[in-house]
């Protein structure tokens, strides 16, 4: 998705070679029209699935997935990663570790969201090794709903996060995939 990649190159930038840094339109501050068109192309990647709902992680995939929902006409459910009093007692629940945080959590999910009927699209923000995505799918899997695809706005190809998941027969969508990044800037798969 070229509009995507010219963001990245043009308003993203690396942070001590590892931390793509993309909150000035993606995951702070949030560029609404940027984020219409990433929604579009979801739409079009996985046109014909029979998606009951798109599934994410607090707090990044919030928006995203939000805007990504209007075009499924379907609701969003988000994987809570903090400890609250309104989350109700019956949860989905999976561990994981975050690269970024530096330490594990706890991704949960009400029951009452998810069931066997349900027939999920995953939409991330970021996948890098991929465990973020991993703890979702174990949420799924404990849900007894259906895994149609995931959809991934950047993906680092560099790490193995994607290539693990694909792996498993699980098809990802990545609307753009970086082959390298360091201070000298980004290389995009072609």
């Amino acid at each position: 998705m070229e509009l995507l990649k010219n963001a990245i190159l043009e308003r993203g930038y690396v942070v001590g070679g590892d931390i793509l840094k993309v909150d000035s339109f993606l995951n702070h501050q949030l560029d609404i029209e940027l984020l219409n068109e990433i929604g579009k192309e979801f739409s079009k990647k996985f046109e014909g699935e029979s998606i009951t709902k798109i599934l994410t992680a607090e707090v990044s995939g919030i928006a995203i997935a939000s805007i990504a929902a209007q075009y499924f006409k379907v609701p969003v459910v988000f994987a809570k990663k903090s400890d609250s009093k309104n989350i109700d007692a019956e949860t989905f629940d999976s561990q994981v570790y975050s690269y970024t945080k530096g330490r594990y959590y706890t991704m949960k999910v009400s029951r009452k969201y998810l069931d066997r009927e349900d027939k999920i699209l995953i939409i991330d923000d970021f996948m890098a090794n991929g465990k973020a995505a991993s703890g979702l799918l174990e949420i799924i899997e404990k849900s007894g709903a259906k895994l149609v695809g995931i959809g991934v706005v950047i993906e680092k190809g560099f790490q193995t996060g994607g290539d693990e998941i694909r792996s498993q027969g699980i098809r990802v969508e990545s609307l753009a995939v970086i082959d390298s990044m360091g201070l000298e800037g980004v290389t995009f798969r072609e």
